[in-house]
């Protein structure tokens, strides 16, 4: 090699090692201070790209992990409301059931109006918690969690939609429930008793009801005035003078609670009964329309229209009761059965030990045959000439009581849609318990991937300390030893100089 004091080869090659050196040991302290491997696109490109994924997916996952606490949140406030419910449920069932009791000496309307005020309460508390109609969860609750290979895949679904989550009086079946009186609404009445905006009977003014009953031994025609005052009466006066007068028939007057014909009046009662109004005498608000009429639909009955009655003049008709207190026949002669009422007398003589009772219709011209016990009745023979019981020889249909129709009919039917309501609401409950399930879950998972995810971004990403270190030192005596040698490639050109002093 020849000598040269131009160029310094071994002075550059120096200066490029220190350079090298200097440049890792600036990477080794970068690491160190910084914590990561990769601190730069340049430092693993590759690297980076997959370490970004993993942070992405993270950063979702956490989000994920919050919004499932969120409705977790929420789930738990529904639930704390539908515990709410199934608490007045509960008090809706013993104000039912006490309803519902024959021997119930109180007012049914003053358990009626609690009933129909915690009934008010439930719509007011589904509506805070959104499970009405429309309301802020009765739909699909869709929460993004994170993490799945689709978005279908990390979203957890909880479906309270549709009027099968409605927890409101409506939804659980209850809205036009009611524990009051039950009793037989009136036939072409359409006068509203609980309009507070109307008087009845103002001044002198009168209306008549006319009822047929069996007092026991027959049949007994009882006319029930209700008067008028200067100034006209309440809806609860009409009631009150009705049920003082009739008290000691088993006979109740009431407001029908719900349904088409609320607040007009009905009367209710397990004896065998009919009524018809006459107009008001006078010129005032009638307390029920004029002409109305009913036959107690609350007991088992069998009715005969005056249309299909005709009075037997040849031979003689046969009739069978029977129930479970046993059978009775009734003939219908041409002396017991030539007419509306000794036909019904006939029938009561043979009978009223059943338990089964005829009385006049509302006209007077029909009859009603009734018992607050099932009862079947078969036409055995028919007359020569004459039908007192409609149609030919064969059993006859005997038509159940009508659901509310009894004292105890409301109270009965609300214990029964108490029951399925019941039954709905623990399945929302049910519902709403899975969705908290679901959510837990869910944020197990989101959790486990957030750890797993971190895991494999670090092994990517973060610098190895230990490793780094030990390169830091190497970097360092690589430095000085590159320093060294250079200082010695700068001096040798000196040499030369001795050459030249020859």
């Amino acid at each position: 090699m020849a000598v040269s004091i131009q160029t310094n080869v071994n002075s550059i090659v120096a200066q490029e090692n220190l350079r090298v050196n200097g440049e890792f040991q600036s990477r080794t302290i970068q690491r160190l201070t910084s914590g990561f491997r990769i601190n730069s696109s340049g430092d693993d490109a590759a690297g980076l790209a997959v370490a970004n994924k993993f942070r992405s997916d993270i950063a979702e996952l956490t989000q994920g992990v919050r919004n499932a606490n969120d409705a977790i949140s929420v789930l738990q406030l529904v639930d704390g409301g539908l515990n709410n419910v199934s608490k007045l449920l509960d008090r809706l069932k013993t104000l039912a059931s006490q309803s519902a009791s024959g021997t119930f000496t109180g007012s049914r309307t003053t358990l009626n109006n609690e009933y129909q005020a915690l009934l008010t309460e439930i719509d007011r508390q589904a509506s805070n918690i959104g499970l009405v109609g429309g309301g802020a969860n009765n739909k699909v609750l869709d929460i993004y969690i994170g993490g799945g290979s689709t978005q279908a895949n990390a979203q957890v679904s909880i479906d309270l939609s549709g009027t099968a989550n409605q927890t409101d009086s409506a939804g659980l079946g209850l809205a036009n429930t009611a524990i009051s009186g039950g009793g037989t609404a009136l036939t072409g009445n359409s006068v509203r008793l609980d309009n507070s905006a109307l008087s009845f009977l103002n001044g002198s003014d009168t209306q008549a009801f006319t009822f047929r009953i069996y007092n026991g031994s027959g049949t007994e025609n009882v006319v029930v005035t209700v008067a008028g005052s200067a100034s006209g009466i309440s809806g609860t006066e009409v009631l009150n003078q009705l049920n003082s007068a009739l008290s000691t028939y088993g006979i109740s007057a009431s407001t029908v609670g719900s349904g088409a014909d609320v607040g007009e009046l009905q009367f209710g009662g397990s004896r065998a009964f009919s009524v018809s109004v006459a107009a008001p005498a006078g010129a005032g608000q009638a307390a029920v329309t004029a002409g109305s009429t009913a036959v107690n639909t609350g007991n088992y009955h069998y009715d005969v229209a005056a249309a299909d009655f005709v009075a037997v003049s040849a031979g003689s008709e046969v009739v069978t009761f029977a129930n479970a207190n046993g059978t009775a026949n009734v003939t219908f002669s041409t002396t017991s059965g030539n007419t509306v009422a000794n036909s019904i007398a006939a029938i009561n003589a043979q009978t009223a030990s059943l338990g089964i009772y005829a009385v006049a219709d509302a006209a007077g011209t029909g009859f009603s045959i009734q018992s607050s016990s099932s009862f079947t009745l078969v036409k055995t023979q028919a007359a020569g000439t004459g039908v007192v019981v409609t149609g030919a020889v064969g059993a006859k249909t005997v038509t159940a009581p009508v659901a509310g129709a009894s004292a105890t009919g409301n109270a009965l039917s609300a214990i029964t849609s108490l029951t399925s309501a019941v039954t709905t609401l623990g399945l929302v409950q049910g519902r709403v318990g899975t969705g908290q399930n679901k959510m837990f879950y869910a944020i197990q998972l989101a959790q486990s991937q957030i750890s797993s995810f971190s895991a494999a971004e670090s092994r990517i990403r973060d610098a190895d300390i230990a490793a780094e270190a030990a390169n830091l030192t190497k970097a360092q005596v690589l430095e000085q030893a590159s320093l060294a040698a250079m200082a010695q490639a700068n001096s040798s050109p000196q040499a030369v100089l001795a050459l030249l002093r020859a």
